[in-house]
């Protein structure tokens, strides 16, 4: 029996602003949060990431092989990261990445790949947030970053 997720994806849609082509997380199965603590080290996250030869990226990148630009693989887990920030029952908020540090990939991803993506917040300091951020494929890392994000209620900047 199948369990339910924290997020499926209509409740992904509701928190990120992400439309196609760039919406890169499928659903959230774990969400470990404190929202009573006074701050958010040690939130973290486990997202998945159906990849499909339908991608839109896979015509040109590359047409003989394709795989997943790494640009994107970071851009999935930061919006694995996004969603342990941002409470959707608390304020509206955006987040934006900051920085990315220590960006490692170490083999390519491929269509037929499920991603696991990882989040952990490792620093809090208010307005700016730093994550360790990992993507799976059947346990094995292919790809990290550590990746600075500013969160903001949404309006501002």
């Amino acid at each position: 029996m199948a369990v339910k997720p924290v997020y499926d994806i209509s409740d992904i849609l509701r928190i990120l602003p992400h439309r196609f082509p760039f919406l890169l997380v499928d659903r959230v199965d774990v969400l470990d949060r404190d929202l009573k603590a006074k701050n958010r080290v040690g939130w973290k996250i486990r997202a998945i990431k159906n990849v499909t030869i339908n991608e839109p990226f896979f015509p040109g990148h590359f047409p003989h092989r394709p795989v997943m630009p790494g640009v994107l693989q970071i851009e999935a887990m930061a919006q694995a990261g996004c969603l342990t920030v941002v409470d959707p029952d608390g304020p509206e908020m955006d987040v934006a990445i900051a920085g990315i540090n220590n960006a490692r990939f170490r083999r390519p991803v491929v269509p037929g790949d499920q991603l696991t993506l990882t989040a952990e917040i490792t620093k809090d300091r208010g307005q700016i947030m730093v994550l360790k951020c990992q993507m799976l494929i059947d346990g094995d890392l292919v790809s990290e970053a550590e990746l600075i994000a500013k969160v903001f209620p949404k309006g501002s900047s």
